[in-house]
Parts: C-alpha cells; sequence; structure tokens
C-alpha cells in the first residue's frame, strides 16, 4: 500500500526529528566501543552510516518537497508569479 503525500510528510517529519537523532546517538556509541580507528577510516564509517541510514527512508522522503499531487489547482488569480 502506498503513502499518501500528507502521510509521507508525517512520517519524514518524525524520522528527521526523532529517528535522525537517535541513529546519530546509535552510530557515535558503537563507533565508540572501538578503539579509535585512523581519522580516514572513521570518517570512511561515518560517511558510510550516513548514506544507510536513508536508504530505507526513500520512499517515504520521496516527492515530499514538491506540491501535492492529491490538491486541487489554484485558481489562476491565487498562483504566485
Amino acid at each position: 500500500m502506498a503513502l499518501s503525500y500528507k502521510a509521507r510528510r508525517r512520517w519524514s517529519l518524525v524520522v528527521l526529528l526523532i529517528g535522525l537523532p537517535l541513529y546519530i546517538v546509535l552510530a557515535v556509541t558503537v563507533v565508540g566501543w572501538f578503539n579509535r580507528p585512523p581519522i580516514l577510516v572513521e570518517l570512511g564509517i561515518y560517511i558510510l552510516l550516513g548514506v544507510i541510514w536513508a536508504l530505507p527512508f526513500k520512499l517515504v522522503f520521496k516527492g515530499v518537497g514538491k506540491e501535492d499531487p492529491d490538491a486541487a489547482p489554484l485558481p489562476e488569480e491565487s498562483r504566485p508569479e
């Protein structure tokens, strides 16, 4: 079942405001359990983790920044120029 535009907007907000900070804390904690690797290895780990978190949410974020496709079109006089 596909999510509606409004549901995708709400879920993307939840993911960004709650899920992402929790994921950041988790990633820093997990990397902190190991002895500190060289700075480039550590940077690579954080870059990889930064990409991996977004993959499951790809469909939630898709099209969120665009206008609602289900909304009625605006009348001609109220359209922004």
